[in-house]
């Protein structure tokens, strides 16, 4: 473990200083690293991919306890420095470190054998992208624990309904089964953030239906909330091209063409895609 000591000398004799460019607060309380590294619950069997894993204090965590880590860090300086950090601290574990220099927002494939969990303290300002991103772009990732703003996790895990409920909450529902699994106060960052953060667990399963495409049942989302307050019939008329239409394919759907987006779960939302391509 890297005491807050160990990561501020760090990134002094590196130059580093955090930038909002890139959402950097680093973790610098090692309980709180152990803890995520824990409700991850990830063994020896998985490879685990680390978004923007900083001064290396989670990953350090993690490398103990899994096959292979493979860190995305964007920022040039910190992905230099997280190998010779690893080697530094941990050199019993440095051959299970693999760093890629990249924008998580922009990784297509990533070196060596597919992760099957992804675990990391995400940049508030991509952190919804970023996991759907990669719940997409990697169907071999079976569990996520990520630490977000406490607003976005809730969001996404936010139930139907609620009034946080929304497009994160429905997209990441399309792939997994989500669950806020903790709080954490912002007092563990350096520097330290003006909200809490939360931790989320997403545990993938099927998508509700296989007779319909993901992109169709994501264009149906987005347009009923981009009129939130509107009736389905009507935040949906553009998307299915008439409010008749949006009509008739929430009927027979067996939904009420009176209700609202956010009282829909995602599987509702595919059967209106459904319905509608019948």
């Amino acid at each position: 473990m890297l005491s807050a000591r160990d990561l501020r000398t760090r990134a002094a004799d590196l130059g580093i200083r955090p930038t909002k460019q890139w959402g950097q607060n680093f973790v610098i309380d090692p309980n709180t690293v152990d803890r995520i590294a824990r409700l991850a619950e990830v063994g020896e069997d998985d490879v685990v991919v680390e978004i923007g894993p900083g001064l290396g204090s989670l990953t350090l965590a993690l490398l103990t306890r899994v096959r292979q880590v493979i860190a995305v860090e964007v920022d040039p300086t910190l992905a230099s420095a997280l190998p010779e950090t690893i080697a530094q601290v941990a050199p019993a574990y440095a051959e299970r470190l693999v760093t890629v220099h990249a924008d998580a927002l922009q990784v297509f494939d990533l070196p060596g054998e597919q992760p099957t969990a992804l675990v990391a303290n995400l940049p508030y300002n991509v952190s919804v992208p970023v996991v759907l991103r990669f719940l997409e772009l990697f169907p071999s990732i079976r569990t996520i624990l990520v630490m977000v703003q406490l607003e976005v996790a809730q969001r996404l895990a936010a139930a139907p309904g609620s009034k946080i409920y929304g497009v994160p909450s429905l997209k990441a529902a399309w792939y997994a089964d989500v669950r806020l699994v903790g709080t954490v106060p912002r007092t563990v960052f350096w520097p330290v953030p003006n909200v809490d953060s939360g931790l989320v667990r997403l545990e993938r399963r099927d998508p509700p239906r296989d007779d319909v495409d993901r992109k169709d049942v994501f264009a149906a989302v987005d347009a009923a909330f981009a009129q939130r307050r509107k009736t389905l019939r009507s935040s949906l008329a553009s998307w299915a091209g008439s409010p008749a239409a949006a009509e008739e394919a929430l009927r027979a759907a067996g939904i009420d063409p009176r209700q609202r987006g956010e009282q829909l779960t995602i599987g509702d939302f595919a059967a209106v895609v459904a319905a509608h391509r019948a």
